[in-house]
């Protein structure tokens, strides 16, 4: 069979084998192979279709799973916040930024239209006081580190791509373990951020270019690429990645990705991949 369905739940919700034979008869699949408690897999073909209530079901092509490269937004996505609210949070003005993010992620204004918005309204924060933004209202996804582990274990390399900030890349990308970021700078002046950021800015063109240079220097395709990502900002990279993940994503991005995770954590990239619970590097 050309396809896999990849069923995934939430943590902590199993999986009964009844449940995957539901599937299977739905599917008119294969044999089932269990990932974990909460995975399975079975084989079937190309246009094969089930729901299930609190997992996600994904069909996506059966061959070139594993991918060399994972591509990674990261507010929302391996974190489960956007660092420009909670820095506009901190500074007093959540509620007008907050009111150009929402729009901005549904693709109803361009991300640079947004981004320059929204910087502006942060003008004059004192850039030491980041440090408790990101201690405060920072942390990883669940999954997020177990997925960007397990992955280098099998000889990928990460990159996190963000139209956030350095700021918080680079200790995020520290935390999950990427091999790389990329981000926006802000700009500072005498301690507190001037209202704008440093060009040229990385959006949603600059995203997909990213891929490129990356997959261009590793020596391998957009095939062999994983993207993920929730908005539309991300939109281009997910449809030129050999499986373009939406994950928790707006209905925007869910409908032009591969495979939309809604139940599960980011470990459900992992099994779309066909690792196994077996598989997980963890430390």
């Amino acid at each position: 069979m050309t396809h896999v369905a990849v069923i995934t739940a939430a943590p902590g919700w199993e999986l009964s084998d009844a449940e995957i034979e539901r599937l299977r008869d739905a599917l008119d699949g294969a044999e089932p192979r269990r990932l974990s408690p909460n995975a399975a897999e079975i084989p079937c073909e190309a246009g094969a279709s089930a729901t299930a209530e609190r997992a996600d079901v994904n069909v996506i092509k059966a061959e070139g799973r594993k991918k060399r490269l994972l591509i990674a937004d990261m507010d929302s996505t391996m974190i489960p916040v956007e660092c420009i609210d909670e820095i506009a949070e901190f500074a007093g003005v959540r509620e007008q930024v907050a009111a150009i993010t929402e729009p901005a992620m549904r693709g109803e204004l361009s991300f640079e239209e947004a981004l320059h918005a929204r910087v502006a309204l942060l003008e004059g924060f004192a850039a030491e006081d980041l440090a408790d933004v990101y201690r405060n209202r920072i942390s990883l996804n669940p999954g997020a580190r177990t997925l960007v582990q397990t992955m280098q274990a099998n000889a990928a390399h990460t990159a996190l791509v963000s139209g956030g900030f350095t700021f918080f890349t680079e200790r995020v990308a520290k935390a999950a373990g990427f091999d790389e970021h990329r981000a926006n700078t802000l700009a500072i002046a005498a301690g507190y951020l001037t209202g704008k950021v440093i060009e040229p800015v990385l959006g949603r063109e600059a995203k997909v270019a990213a891929l490129t240079e990356i997959t261009d220097a590793l020596g391998i395709s957009h095939d062999h690429a994983l993207a993920v990502g929730d908005g539309a900002n991300d939109l281009d990279m997910i449809e030129a990645a050999g499986l373009g993940v939406a994950f928790r994503a707006k209905p925007v991005l869910a409908k032009a990705a591969d495979a939309r995770i809604r139940h599960g954590d980011l470990t459900a990239l992992l099994y779309l991949q066909g690792y196994t619970v077996d598989d997980f590097v963890t430390d």
